[in-house]
């Protein structure tokens, strides 16, 4: 009968790299650039594939949101990463994001705008374009379901106020949350999203629902017009 494996000195000299330290702590013991490493070992010592992921997410301001931001051929301009370990890390940038879409619809509250921020974000982090959803939720503030209604360009995106409210007499919403993003991180609302805000106000007023919030994201926080006191 084998004994279990136990840890010894040579494990504890090898936790610095960044397999062996995952197998023996985890992966939350693991900075960024190592859980990088793992993904993108081209062969070369530990040490140097380390230091390449390093200076990778240096270049990001050591952001993982701006990190998926960049394409295959901006990741392919640093040494030692050509096209596969530029997609691998994209993917993996992706399967992160699409992590945290799986939300409980149905259990989820909705309370305030931080809310509504946070339920977005992995839709909306790191679009290059300016996108637009709408979030339906029913008289206990419970989520009913999110849906894009329009993408546009780099600065404006259009919408129809009568297919907002088509979506959420189907969904037998009782309110909702608009929330579109602003690509240049600008938190600043244009004199168009605020003729939105107000226009959509009266449209769900006269179907009896109740337009909640409007929030402009950025990857880096939110604008909303409801605790600016503007619903």
């Amino acid at each position: 009968m084998h004994e279990p494996h136990r840890l010894t000195l040579k494990d504890l000299a090898a936790e610095d790299r960044p397999r062996e330290k995952m197998m023996l702590k985890g992966a939350k013991a693991l900075t960024n650039a190592e859980l990088l490493a793992i993904l993108i070992n081209t062969g070369n010592t530990e040490d140097s594939v380390v230091a390449l992921t390093q200076k990778v997410l240096a270049s990001c301001r050591n952001s993982l949101s701006e990190l998926g931001k960049l394409s295959v051929r901006e990741l392919c301009s640093f040494k030692g990463i050509g096209p596969a370990k530029a997609i691998s890390i994209l993917a993996a940038c992706e399967l992160g994001r699409r992590r945290k879409e799986e939300q409980p619809v149905g259990q989820l509250r909705i309370c305030c705008s931080r809310d509504v921020y946070d339920y977005f974000y992995p839709f909306m982090a790191d679009l290059p374009t300016e996108e637009c959803h709408v979030l339906f939720v029913n008289q206990s503030a419970r989520v009913l379901d999110s849906q894009k209604i329009s993408s546009g360009g780099l600065t404006e995106t259009s919408v129809d106020i009568r297919c907002v409210l088509r979506e959420a007499v189907l969904r037998r919403a009782t309110a909702m949350a608009l929330c579109h993003n602003h690509p240049s991180g600008s938190l600043k609302p244009s004199a168009q999203d605020d003729r939105l805000t107000e226009r959509l106000k009266e449209a769900c007023r006269t179907v009896s629902i109740t337009l909640v919030d409007h929030v402009i994201f950025t990857d880096n926080g939110y604008y909303s017009y409801a605790d600016q006191g503007r619903l």
